[in-house]
């Protein structure tokens, strides 16, 4: 839950923080004497992250402000566009920050005050920035995401040895082959990357127990997961490109399997997956109800589509609601969740 102060900053914004807030949040640069004031409320709550966003009236151009923050555990720079000019203020931060998030700026500003944060365990970043490079030195980072960001190949992340999480989003990244060589991933997002064509290195990381493709529509084959003894789940979303699935059927121990958009695709791509040992859970999304309803009579998981039993019943009645759909979605309803 996120509290956010507005200036003209008032005392009811300036109250104690509650234990379910976890971000506080403004778009205009408060007073020095407000900031204080915020920094007060924040100092004894390590768990939550200040976040700067939007700054449309100009007073956000650059993160000195953060001079009254030197314990902050968790900052969000994001939203910020055409407004924010410089990095430089992160050297205000303690270098034992975990958390951080620099979102997309009208000018490519330098990450290199990022290489002082040892500590650092997750790591946002939008680009297009320079000094990318600086990466390879937060050696203890689990969860890194770049959005808009182009890399010639994954060198500069080699030296990511804890990494668990990855996600690359948009972009123009398309050489995965040292993927396999990163850190220990449980966990790979591949979204929009324009021109990646090949996948074939997540089915050689040996850790991975989830994978996410999105709107790749270069990607017209996926490889053998024969030996990806680790992975339990896969999404597949809008890829168009795809038309078979039998590959992921040899991911012996895979349990939940989710296609979101997928409607290109006829319900007969499931049948590899039939008396699959360990699949418990599925998602089907091929377009119409038809399709789903067909998907299901031939691979008949939790959650079931919406409608599907009444249909399969003959009972006609209102609309059921839309189908539920969540990118973090680990299992399936029950009477009791």
């Amino acid at each position: 839950m996120s509290r956010s102060l507005r200036v003209p900053i008032t005392e009811d914004q300036l109250a104690p923080l509650d234990a379910n807030e976890n971000v506080l949040q403004f778009s205009s640069l408060p007073s020095d004497e407000h900031l204080r004031r915020i920094a007060e409320l924040l100092e004894p709550r390590p768990d939550v992250s200040l976040r700067v966003y939007g700054g449309y009236d100009g007073t956000i151009s650059d993160l000195e402000f953060l001079r009254f923050f030197p314990f902050l555990r968790r900052f969000s720079a994001d939203a910020l566009y055409g407004q924010l000019t410089s990095l430089e203020g992160l050297r205000h931060l303690p270098s034992s920050l975990e958390r951080l998030l620099i979102g997309a700026t009208k000018r490519r500003l330098s990450l290199a005050p990022i290489r002082r944060f040892g500590d650092l365990q997750t790591l946002f970043v939008e680009g297009p920035h320079s000094d990318f490079e600086a990466i390879s030195g937060l050696t203890r980072l689990e969860d890194l995401t770049l959005r808009s960001v182009t890399l010639p190949d994954l060198s500069i992340l080699l030296p990511l040895a804890r990494l668990r999480k990855l996600d690359l989003k948009l972009g123009g990244t398309r050489d995965l082959r040292l993927l396999p060589r990163i850190g220990r991933l449980s966990y790979v997002e591949l979204w929009l990357i324009r021109g990646l064509d090949d996948v074939g290195p997540v089915a050689e990381v040996e850790t991975l127990q989830h994978l996410f493709l999105q709107a790749l529509k270069q990607v017209t084959v996926l490889p053998s997961f024969a030996g990806s003894t680790a992975l339990r789940r896969v999404d597949l979303q809008t890829m168009k490109g795809l038309d078979d699935l039998s590959p992921l059927a040899e991911a012996s121990n895979l349990e939940i399997l989710n296609l979101v958009d997928m409607r290109h695709l006829h319900p007969e791509v499931l049948r590899p997956f039939v008396a699959h040992p360990s699949l418990r859970a599925g998602i089907w999304g091929f377009g119409s109800d038809r399709r789903n309803f067909a998907a299901q009579d031939l691979l008949p998981l939790p959650p079931e589509p919406r409608g599907y039993a009444k249909a399969r019943r003959g009972v006609s009645g209102p609309p059921e609601p839309a189908p539920w759909y969540r990118p973090d979605w680990d299992g399936f309803r029950t009477a009791d969740t």
